[in-house]
């Protein structure tokens, strides 16, 4: 009586005969589906607790499916199946409240744990669901934001903080995947231990076993003495790796038997250590396609994959963009010594009408640099840098009272992101006279990241 109902549309009778067999020994009612019209007759006469929809149907697209249960708020997970997949499908698909997404061909193990996944995700948020759930919140630790996407987040944190299970986020550059990861940590259990970041894109691939184990005197050339890694010092809290997709295949190994046996060897020494670790992971990458590509191993993904957080870009937050500017506005200008009031209806249009690609990393080297530059008490259009400045504002008409859309009435000049991300670099270096390390800091990110990125456009 209380088994999960899972519902698998699939058109290929061999197809599906084999996911039944992959899950006959699962604790699950399975359904089948044959196309598309079949699936949204099921959905009429009762609810499924997970779909297993392949995308390509012989009536219709899958994501046709998708997107009216996204549209129509219908209480039930969705895990895509397709033979065509591709990274904008997989985005696309999670845009629409996709929970996982499997690229056929997939075995029964890879089946089983993204089902079992999906539906551990499911209990944790029925649970928040069951107390009756918090009013909408504008902040969540060191989240600003109040859009129905990151209520979604805040919820799964809440849920998961208190497990020991691994969690994987995902996102673009810039959605705050540290932040997640800290908020994680705050509001656990754990939130009085350390919580120690590592950044494994930025650290030579020859020094991160030693930042993660540690290592003792004499184990390398320059070791002159004993150091905790990474592992030693988050002991009895937490251990967040952004960007481990970067991380080398042989350290990945090392890192598999750390999870699952939570002990370890420093470099240089024969004695294995004991610790108390919760792992928080992070990429911006696809990482089923790093896995698919040899990059990243497949058993550690699925180690690390146990509970998935996919943060939103900016552009899908329309909600929050100016929830958040106005935050960032009052920080900086507190910051920097000047006295903005905020942003007159000019700037606070092109704001909305932006797709931020650089996400809210991007709108606060944007809001730094317009309070930086200018003197004023309200920001206005014209004093946002490029390429927001080259956007045309439309005023308020006399007889109306709401802003014209900005697509009617500029002609938009697309820029190369990499000549955005150069220009962004130059300004911070220049605001810093020069200074690199204290650039980096106000971009955020590591100093070998700007000196690389100099270095390759010098060439």
């Amino acid at each position: 009586m209380n088994k999960p109902r899972v519902l698998l549309t699939e058109d290929s009778p061999s197809l599906a005969a084999m996911y039944r067999a992959y899950l006959k020994d699962e604790q699950i009612v399975l359904d089948q589906a044959i196309s598309g019209g079949d699936t949204f007759a099921y959905l009429e006469e009762q609810l499924p607790d997970v779909i297993l929809l392949d995308l390509m149907l012989p009536d219709m697209d899958g994501m046709d499916i998708l997107r009216h249960i996204y549209e129509k708020g219908l209480d039930c997970s969705v895990i895509i199946i397709t033979a065509h997949g591709s990274v904008d499908k997989a985005v696309d698909a999670m845009r629409y409240g996709a929970s996982d997404f499997l690229s056929k061909p997939f075995d029964a193990k890879r089946l089983r744990v993204t089902l079992a996944n999906t539906l551990k995700m499911r209990r944790l948020n029925q649970l928040v669901t069951h107390k009756g759930g918090d009013p909408k919140r504008e902040n969540y630790f060191d989240f600003i934001g109040q859009s129905a996407p990151m209520q979604r987040v805040y919820r799964i944190i809440e849920s998961a903080a208190n497990s020991k299970a691994t969690i994987f986020i995902t996102g673009e550059s810039g959605t705050g995947k540290e932040l997640c990861a800290s908020a994680v940590h705050q509001a656990s259990g754990r939130k009085d231990a350390p919580f120690i970041a590592i950044n494994c894109a930025a650290i030579p691939k020859e020094l991160m076993e030693s930042e993660i184990f540690g290592h003792i005197k004499g184990a390398f050339t320059g070791a002159v003495a004993d150091r905790k890694g990474a592992a030693r010092q988050a002991d009895g809290g937490t251990l967040f790796l952004d960007e481990v997709c970067e991380m080398d295949l042989e350290l990945q190994s090392k890192l598999l038997r750390f999870i699952q046996t939570g002990s370890f060897q420093p470099v240089g020494s024969s004695q294995t250590e004991r610790v108390d670790v919760r792992f928080i992971c992070a990429t911006n990458r696809d990482p089923l396609e790093e896995v698919r590509q040899g990059r990243f191993r497949e058993d550690l993904y699925y180690r690390l994959h146990v509970i998935p957080i996919m943060l939103p870009p900016l552009r899908d937050r329309s909600d929050d963009v100016i929830l958040i500017a106005d935050y960032l506005l009052e920080r900086i200008s507190a910051e920097e010594q000047r006295s903005f009031k905020g942003f007159d209806a000019s700037a606070r249009q092109v704001l909305l009408e932006y797709d931020w690609p650089g996400n809210v990393r991007q709108l606060e080297n944007v809001i730094r640099n317009t309070v930086v530059l200018n003197n004023d008490e309200w920001i206005k259009a014209n004093m946002l840098p490029a390429p927001l400045s080259d956007q045309t504002y439309s005023p308020l008409l006399e007889h109306e009272s709401t802003v014209q859309p900005l697509s009617h009435v500029r002609n938009i000049v697309i820029e190369p992101l990499w000549k955005q991300e150069k220009r962004a670099i130059e300004q911070a270096i220049e605001y810093c006279d020069g200074n690199i390390p204290k650039a980096a800091n106000l971009l955020e990110v590591s100093p070998s990241t700007l000196y690389r990125k100099l270095q390759n456009w010098d060439h």
